[in-house]
């Protein structure tokens, strides 16, 4: 089933990474192999570096950062506080995630535009008129991004907290350890886990956003929110470059199979990585 649903289209897409196919013109129907011609003109290219480094800016904040810390202190919260304060909170953070994707951009859209809820909140305290989109599309990409994905790791963290014994925290409390200390040589150590297997999945998740940031910019204003998702669909779907556009695709096949290779490795026990 792996190899069907998973290494067919893997393999699949690699072919036609090494094609000059295309959307329209002769190449349409009948495309060449032109074998590593896609790849030579893609990384003499400047936009792939730049795409290259806005996609590692956007998944580091936006995952590594944003969705993972702000998971974990939700979770903490929600842990220490009452249930009907946990329910209201869970319910709310929540709510963004189940959200469709298409959904979730228009309103992060909305928000950001000039007209907007944060500039009608910004001008209460006399602050002037932001095009937020257009001045900062990366910052307000990474914030739509981490308000609509937080959920899933709080998810996480609140069912692998739940699974630490009481007594042995309870235990770090008699001896004297602050709650800076537990958390650091205590909980953190017993869910180093569940830490690692979120990081792979939001990591992956946030490699392969397009919608959000399509509706937000389109990659604009010119290339300064072109992450490599949406220059693949640029190259392929815009510009009809469909072997080219297949290439960056692949490209970002294989920085996933990196971050996934790094984040299994993690995951293995101590014995077995030494």
């Amino acid at each position: 089933m792996l190899a069907v649903f998973l290494g067919g289209p893997i393999l699949s897409s690699f072919w036609g990474s090494l094609t000059n196919a295309s959307l329209t013109g002769p190449h349409a129907a009948n495309p060449e192999f032109v074998g590593l011609q896609n790849y030579a003109t893609l990384f003499a290219s400047p936009d792939l570096p730049n795409s290259v480094l806005l996609t590692f800016v956007f998944v580091f904040f936006s995952a590594v950062v944003g969705q993972n810390v702000l998971g974990m202190i939700l979770a903490l919260l929600l842990r220490s506080g009452g249930r009907i304060v946990g329910a209201l909170v869970s319910t709310i953070v929540i709510g963004a995630w189940v959200l469709p994707e298409i959904v979730a951009a228009f309103t992060s859209y909305a928000f950001f535009s000039p007209t907007g809820t944060l500039n009608s909140f910004l001008s209460i305290f006399g602050v002037k008129e932001v095009a937020w989109l257009y001045a900062y599309p990366m910052f307000c990409v990474i914030m739509a991004n981490v308000w609509r994905g937080t959920s899933f790791s709080m998810l996480v963290y609140s069912a692998a907290l739940q699974e630490i014994p009481p007594e042995i925290t309870e235990a770090a409390e008699v001896d004297g350890a602050s709650g800076f200390k537990r958390y650091f040589l205590v909980t953190l150590p017993m869910i180093r886990q569940s830490v690692g297997t979120n990081l792979m999945l939001i990591t992956l998740q946030t490699l392969s956003v397009f919608t959000l940031i399509f509706v937000m910019t389109a990659g604009g204003p010119g290339t300064k929110s072109m992450t490599l998702p949406l220059l693949a669909y640029q190259q392929a779907f815009q510009f009809s470059q469909l072997g080219y556009g297949t290439a960056i695709a692949t490209i970002l096949l294989l920085i996933g199979a990196v971050f996934a290779t790094f984040y299994i490795r993690m995951l293995k026990p101590e014995v077995d990585r030494s």
